[in-house]
C-alpha cells in the first residue's frame, strides 16, 4: 500500500496520544480508588460507571478516527488494467524441425493451438500481427485488432526449410515501424511494442542473432522468446534421423539483451501457460489508484457508532 498524501498520516500521532492518555487516566483512577479502605466511602468517591460500555465507546471512536486519518492520506492500491494501446508481433518458427513429434501431435500443430489461445488472451485494444520464419521471414498479418484474421493465418502455417530467427525479428520490427508511422498522430509517441518469438531450432540463415539483437535494441522493442520442444526431439530428413533441440542459449541472450523474457516449453500445455504468462506481462499494466473512499466510509461508520453508543449509554464518552 502507498499513499498519495502521506503527510496526513501525522494525524495518527494525536490519535495515538489520545489513546495513551485515556489508558493512563484509567490507571490513575484505579490507583486513586485503591487508597480508600472504607467500602462505603469508596462507593461515594468512585461512583458506578458504565464499565466496559464506556471503554467500548471510546475504543470505537479511536478506531474511527484512526481509519479516517488513513483515508485522508489517500491510500493507493495496485490494480492491473488492460493496456489501452500497444502493438504485439507474434513470430513462429515453421522450419522442418517443427514436424518433430516429441510434442504431440507435432511441434507445429501444438504451437498452432497454443498460439491461438494467446490471441484470445490479449486485451481487445492491443494490435496483434503474425510473422512466420524458416529460411526467410514473411509478415502474414500486419498489426490489427481483427483476431480472426490472425487465427486463420495461424491455421495456414506449413513447414519450410531452414531457420532464420534473425530475419523473423527484422520482419517483426519492420511491421511494427510501418504500423506505428501510419497510426501515430504527428508529435505523438508510437504505442509500445513487443515481439513474442517461438523457435525450436538454431539460427542458420539470414541475419545473425547479434544483428537481430542490435536492431531490436535500436528500436527499443523487447523480444520475448520461447524455446519449444524437448532436447531429445528428432526428425527424419532424406532418410536420416536428425536431432533438433532448440538453441536455448541464443534465445535466452536475445531475450535478455532486448529487455524481453525467456521461456521454455516441452508440451502444448506448458506452451499455453507460457503464452498466458507473456500475455499477462504485455497485455496489462499495473497502476496505482487512490482507494480512500473505503477507509473514509469505514471511519465514518465507526465514529457514528461511537456517537450512538455514547447517547445510548449515558450521553458522554468518559
Amino acid at each position: 500500500m502507498g499513499f498519495a498524501s502521506p503527510g496526513w498520516l501525522l494525524l495518527l500521532v494525536p490519535i495515538a496520544l489520545a489513546g495513551v492518555g485515556y489508558a493512563l487516566a484509567q490507571l490513575r483512577r484505579v490507583k486513586y480508588a485503591a487508597r480508600f479502605s472504607n467500602v462505603e466511602l469508596l462507593s461515594s468517591v468512585v461512583p458506578r460507571r458504565p464499565g466496559w460500555r464506556r471503554h467500548a465507546t471510546f475504543a470505537c471512536l479511536l478506531v474511527g478516527l484512526f481509519v479516517l486519518a488513513i483515508g485522508v492520506a489517500q491510500p493507493t492500491a495496485s490494480v492491473r488494467v488492460p493496456r489501452d494501446r500497444a502493438t504485439v508481433m507474434m513470430a513462429i518458427d515453421v522450419s522442418q524441425s517443427m514436424m518433430a513429434t516429441d510434442v504431440a501431435p507435432s511441434r507445429l500443430d501444438a504451437a498452432k493451438q497454443a498460439a491461438k489461445s494467446f490471441v484470445d488472451l490479449l486485451p481487445a485494444q492491443i494490435n496483434l500481427g503474425l510473422v512466420k520464419f524458416a529460411g526467410t521471414a514473411s509478415v502474414l498479418v500486419s498489426p490489427t485488432l481483427d483476431r480472426d484474421s490472425v487465427k486463420v493465418a495461424i491455421d495456414g502455417l506449413s513447414l519450410e526449410d531452414s531457420t532464420a530467427i534473425g530475419d523473423g525479428v527484422y520482419a517483426c520490427l519492420d511491421s511494427i515501424s510501418t504500423f506505428g508511422k501510419a497510426n501515430t498522430a504527428k508529435g505523438d509517441q508510437p504505442p509500445p511494442a513487443r515481439i513474442v518469438l517461438l523457435s525450436d531450432g538454431a539460427n542458420n540463415m539470414g541475419h545473425s542473432m547479434n544483428q537481430a539483437i542490435a536492431a531490436a535494441q535500436a528500436a527499443k522493442t523487447p523480444v520475448s522468446t520461447i524455446a519449444f520442444g524437448t532436447d531429445s526431439g528428432t526428425v527424419y530428413l532424406q532418410g536420416e534421423r536428425i536431432p533438433v533441440p532448440a538453441d536455448k542459449a541464443a534465445l535466452r541472450t536475445l531475450a535478455s539483451q532486448t529487455g524481453g523474457s525467456f521461456h521454455t516449453a516441452t508440451t502444448e500445455s506448458e506452451l499455453r501457460k507460457v503464452y498466458a504468462n507473456i500475455g499477462t506481462q504485455i497485455g496489462y499494466v499495473t497502476v496505482h489508484k487512490v482507494d480512500s473512499w473505503r477507509y473514509l466510509l469505514l471511519g465514518l461508520l465507526f465514529t457514528l457508532a461511537a456517537a450512538g453508543m455514547s447517547l445510548l449509554w449515558g450521553g458522554r464518552l468518559v
